[in-house]
């Protein structure tokens, strides 16, 4: 039974790699953008309570699946239970890449313009990435993988596949 963790900047690929997974194995599939944040303008984080409870809920409807996400104090969550951890440790250069190249995600926005007006704040924080010192960042994501147990892989550009 497959539970996998994966987690990057953001446009590393995150999604569209769980996407793939989900389908080639039969895996339920969790994006944390979409329990990570209030309903709110500007957006605000959830509480990490509320948050970890829609993560329990998840978890027991499911044996198998794959969750994605930037959100270090939430895959901390699931470290017991995952089975493998996929860090995409991509460069700056290529999460920006496809960030500009990424397809409407109509669970994030309610249209393509809404999500092309959040461009710039995004490429600015994903070139923040590696001076952050928060749960989003290198330092904590590279902390959380090295300190994984499990099965782990470290992905470094977009030519990866699992096997």
């Amino acid at each position: 039974m497959k539970r996998i963790l994966i987690l990057g900047n953001s446009g590393s690929g995150k999604t569209t790699l769980a996407t793939a997974l989900a389908h080639e194995h039969g895996l339920a599939h969790l994006d944390l953008d979409q329990l990570a944040w209030l309903p709110t303008d500007p957006p605000q984080r959830a509480p990490l309570e509320s948050s970890g409870a829609h993560l329990r809920e998840f978890t027991k409807a499911h044996d198998a699946w794959v969750i994605e996400g930037c959100y270090t104090d939430l895959l901390i969550l699931l470290e017991r239970q995952a089975t493998e951890v996929v860090f995409l440790n991509l460069s700056l250069e290529d999460c920006i890449q496809n960030a500009r190249d990424r397809p409407w995600e109509p669970h994030k926005y309610d249209s393509r313009e809404a999500q092309d007006r959040n461009l710039e704040m995004l490429i600015s924080w994903i070139g923040d990435y590696r001076e952050r010192a928060d749960s989003f960042s290198f330092s904590s994501h590279l902390a959380f993988f090295e300190g994984f147990a499990g099965t782990k892989v470290m992905y470094r550009d977009n030519a990866r596949r699992d096997s």
